[in-house]
């Protein structure tokens, strides 16, 4: 009898201790995802996931490949030039890519992954715009590799967009490995700057991977998703391209249809938003904006510097008075200045 009490005593011991270490996991995973645990378990035990919460891409490989040069271009002041490719998810994906003519450091050279805007698929050219922004990393001792994305000028696939896919984060961070492995390389030196759709890409990418250690973010989208479906009233009118249509760009109205809106899951909103996990980014933050921006507002990058600051986080963040989406004209220099200045305070 003694013997069938204690077996029982033990029975219930086990019992309670499950019930505690399960309840505790489970409100583990609810402050990881930013919002309540019975949130974020309905989530879960629905079924309820999709590629781009970050959680998700945390879990997934990106390995890259060798990047191959597909042709020489002529060199430019003090470092070469070419074009390039690698693989991403199956896909060959093209990308400009700079090496410095000089001997590289011990270590190798340190690289920035650059990450463009929104340009329409079938506009895109490897070669054509931002030429003045890679020129200036380029001559100051980085190797530059700026992806092409795919659906974009010779890049095999459709193009998909940055906000509701994660398919030009799956190329960027592929490409990320695929630069590790060049000659004279730092694999432990690699930044990352993006610009407009690009930031977004940027800052989803160092909250999923810990590869990039600093990035700089010139007028990004990088807002909760909340503030982009309800607040984001863009001066100039956007629509996808005839292309993007034809190849059913993935849209907010597709993700609504399957999880709802952001008032009735908006513990789903939250996964997908890089903003909500920037207590695990990966580097310091430079942020830029032009007041002028008719394209996206000041109020992205104001919002990630509070999330930042909020979360104990290195951040720089500069504005410039009549300046538009590009910062160009005459802020152009001086945000160039702040940007190699940084990467060459945490990458050099």
């Amino acid at each position: 009898m003694k013997n069938n009490k204690k077996l029982i005593i033990g029975f219930l011991a086990i019992l309670l201790l499950t019930i505690v270490w399960i309840t505790f996991s489970q409100r583990e995973s609810g402050k990881f995802l930013s919002g309540s645990g019975s949130e974020n378990q309905l989530t879960q035990l629905n079924g309820m996931t999709h590629p781009l919460q970050i959680l998700q891409m945390r879990e997934r490989n990106y390995p890259g490949s060798e990047i191959v040069i597909e042709d020489e271009l002529s060199s430019q002041n003090n470092y070469k030039q070419y074009i390039a490719s690698y693989r991403s998810d199956g896909l060959k994906i093209y990308a400009f890519l700079t090496i410095p003519q000089e001997d590289p450091p011990p270590s190798g050279w340190p690289v920035i992954v650059f990450n463009h805007g929104y340009i329409p698929p079938e506009d895109y050219q490897t070669q054509e715009r931002y030429g003045a922004y890679v020129d200036v990393f380029a001559r100051n001792g980085y190797v530059v590799f700026k992806p092409d994305y795919r659906g974009h000028g010779n890049s095999d696939g459709n193009p998909e967009g940055a906000y509701f896919s994660d398919a030009y984060t799956v190329d960027v961070l592929n490409a990320v490995s695929g630069v590790k492995k060049l000659k004279d390389v730092d694999a432990n030196r690699i930044g990352m700057w993006g610009h407009s759709m690009g930031g977004s890409i940027t800052l989803r990418s160092m909250v999923v991977s810990k590869d990039i250690k600093a990035g700089v973010i010139w007028a990004g989208v990088v807002g909760s998703y909340e503030d982009m479906m309800n607040r984001w009233q863009r001066r100039i009118p956007w629509r996808p391209s005839q292309r993007e249509n034809m190849a059913h760009r993935p849209s907010r109205d597709d993700l609504i249809e399957q999880f709802g809106d952001f008032s009735t899951n908006p513990q789903f909103w939250k996964s997908i938003a890089p903003i909500n996990f920037v207590a695990d980014i990966s580097g310091p933050i430079q942020l830029h904006h032009g007041l002028a921006d008719e394209s996206v507002p000041p109020e992205f990058s104001e919002s990630l510097k509070a999330a930042l600051e909020a979360a104990s986080k290195t951040v720089e963040y500069y504005t410039y008075d009549g300046a538009d989406h590009n910062i160009s004209g005459a802020s152009f220099n001086l945000a160039m200045q702040r940007s190699i200045e940084f990467f060459d305070r945490y990458l050099k």
